[in-house]
């Protein structure tokens, strides 16, 4: 028989270890229906004069029209020849480095582009850069179905968004996401936004190219080293920043607010 003491040692112990909490990556299964941690504070990142654009990329942008392009648009380095968007579909400025950008509205800036480019770099630089995630890959990658708090989360994996996803918080929270490899979203699938949260606090930042499904609609700020993909009728109310090509077919692309 156990002395008292010792059977009392042995149910504390069982029972400090039933109060153990899960790492923060193993609290939910993919796909699963869930509301993250109380939101992480983190800084916002700064676009600076990428932020005045709401498609900007190095290698050009091309497009099946017709599309509703909200915002001003530019490409650079790359000739203002590889920038296939007509001035009927967009309200905002196109910018070229040179003459052969779309006429008549095109204005060309050289110097403009090279800051906004080089801005870019820099805050896809800051976005990656960022330490202590609040999730590290969240759901294995599937955030489709989630309600995320802001903060940051980091995936060492591509994401995908199959079905609806939620993100929750206040309007002056912040949102990184952290994206390794590719992030793709199904078709007629839908970023949601609640409680007041604004697509220009939510930041996608992706090693890897971006697909946004067909009629999908997307909301926040892509920073991508890769190209980014908008197929049939997709829409997104944010910026298209990517250090190659964007990719638009009779899309709705409208700056945030």
């Amino acid at each position: 028989m156990f002395p008292v003491a010792a059977v009392a040692l042995v149910a504390l112990m069982g029972g400090c270890n039933k109060d153990e909490s899960p790492s923060p990556s193993s609290q939910v299964a993919p796909g699963s229906e869930m509301a993250a941690r109380p939101h992480q504070q983190i800084a916002t990142v700064n676009l600076g004069l990428a932020g005045s654009f709401v498609v900007l990329s190095k290698s050009g942008i091309t497009d099946v029209p017709s599309s509703a392009i909200t915002g001003d648009i530019g490409s650079s380095p790359i000739t203002g020849a590889a920038i296939g968007v007509t001035c009927a579909e967009v309200t905002g400025a196109i910018y070229s480095v040179d003459a052969a950008g779309p006429m008549p509205c095109r204005l060309t800036n050289a110097t403009r582009l090279t800051t906004a480019v080089s801005n870019m770099e820099t805050a896809y630089t800051d976005a990656a850069g960022r330490s202590n995630p609040a999730f590290l890959n969240l759901g294995a990658g599937n955030i489709g179905g989630m309600t995320l708090t802001s903060g940051l989360y980091k995936f060492t994996t591509a994401v995908i968004i199959p079905t609806n996803v939620t993100l929750s918080g206040g309007a002056n929270d912040i949102w990184i996401f952290q994206i390794a490899g590719t992030l793709d979203m199904s078709s007629a699938v839908r970023v949601i936004l609640k409680g007041g949260a604004q697509a220009k606090n939510i930041f996608w930042q992706t090693s890897g190219a971006v697909t946004l499904g067909t009629t999908s609609h997307f909301e926040g700020v892509i920073l991508s080293q890769t190209g980014i993909n908008m197929q049939t009728g997709a829409s997104i109310k944010g910026r298209l920043l990517a250090q190659t090509a964007v990719t638009l077919q009779m899309n709705a692309v409208t700056k945030p607010n």
